[in-house]
């Protein structure tokens, strides 16, 4: 009885206690969001890759992705994760399913190239796109070969056929709305791959992969070099190599991230950006209009080719191509277009203000 009397008495002297234990759960924030990127070390297990020498493709690669994800694990803002982390083969499609289910912001996918003359070398990264090269398609039919060990693959894709030409004019818009971000990374890769590796700079090119056609986030896939080429296979297989050319990458998606301005806050789906409802308009003339892809295919602008969204135009900038739904001067009806086109799979879809002939993201 006397625990009692004094448990009461603790009660009614420090009631405030409590309650500010209550309150202060209750209120706390959640986490700031990490910056997830989706490491893919290409091919694995029953499919190597390109072998020469000793050399693998599936155990370099590997080598190559966990040196990365591990730098990258360094900065508390970036969430890593892995379609593989041992010797096992992962389908393609399985590949492209974890970074969509993970909600990844990058999906980055190492190889190691080959080639029958040995003098060929130096890196590359390729973004997904046609090509009018021969070489080049020659190269994505051999990367997208191995689906064909892959059980019900024919389910699985659709019914492509990685060895039929015809097979690769097609489908390519899946992933149009990333182009533009999917070629901005790639192309600081290879900024740093010319500055660091100082090996040949390939460049950023465009092909029909399946790994990248199917992932619904800017994705890439980086040939680090030629297991071909005797001196470029020594090179990155050694130590001191593959350092170089994981800082290379890494670096590459640090900065595209600093130019993302990401804030690393929580943004519920179908719902603008803080910084939309925090900017406004100079002037009163300003409209807005809500970007849904940019590539560098051209599609008519109208709306039966975007999923019946209202009121399509299209604006060539470079070698690129943005396609907008809407024209309104009211941030509030933006604001319902943006989530109107997030609901129907044009998951990056983000307004943009034009005022005086310029336009700028929101």
């Amino acid at each position: 009885m006397k625990t009692n009397l004094k448990f009461i008495i603790v009660l009614l002297l420090q009631p405030t206690l409590i309650f500010a234990s209550v309150f202060s759960t209750a209120a706390t924030p959640d986490p700031p969001r990490k910056f997830v990127v989706v490491l893919d070390a290409g091919h694995g297990g029953k499919h190597p890759g390109n072998i020469s020498g000793n050399s693998q493709e599936k155990e370099v690669s590997l080598e190559v992705t966990l040196k990365l994800g591990k730098k990258l694990e360094e900065h508390p803002n970036i969430e890593v994760i892995y379609t593989r982390t041992k010797d096992v083969y992962v389908d393609l499609w399985k590949r492209a399913e974890i970074a969509n289910n993970a909600q990844a912001d990058l999906f980055v996918s190492i190889h190691c190239n080959a080639f029958f003359k040995e003098s060929a070398n130096g890196n590359e990264t390729w973004v997904l796109g046609l090509t009018k090269s021969k070489d080049n398609l020659e190269t994505v039919m051999k990367e997208n070969s191995v689906i064909l060990l892959e059980e019900n693959y024919k389910e699985n894709y659709n019914g492509f056929d990685p060895n039929d030409p015809s097979s690769y004019a097609t489908g390519v818009l899946t992933q149009e709305a990333n182009m533009e971000q999917s070629i901005e990374l790639a192309a600081m890769i290879q900024n740093n791959f010319a500055s660091n590796v100082k090996r040949t700079n390939r460049g950023v090119k465009q092909n029909w992969f399946v790994v990248l056609l199917k992932t619904y986030m800017p994705s890439v896939l980086v040939e680090i070099g030629f297991l071909s080429n005797n001196n470029e296979r020594s090179y990155i297989t050694s130590e001191s190599g593959q350092l170089k050319i994981v800082q290379s990458i890494h670096d590459g998606i640090i900065s595209y991230i600093k130019t993302r301005d990401v804030n690393f806050t929580p943004v519920k789906e179908n719902r603008p950006s803080s910084s939309a409802t925090a900017i406004q308009p100079i002037s009163s003339n300003a409209v807005y209009m809500v970007q849904i892809a940019a590539g560098s295919k051209s599609v008519e602008a109208r709306s039966a080719n975007f999923k019946k969204l209202p009121q399509i135009s299209r604006e060539k900038e470079g070698n690129i191509y943005r396609y907008f739904t809407g024209e309104t001067d009211s941030l509030e009806e933006a604001s319902e277009l943006r989530a109107q086109a997030v609901s129907k799979g044009y998951k990056t879809a983000f307004i943009v203000v034009v005022e005086n002939g310029v336009r700028r993201r929101l």
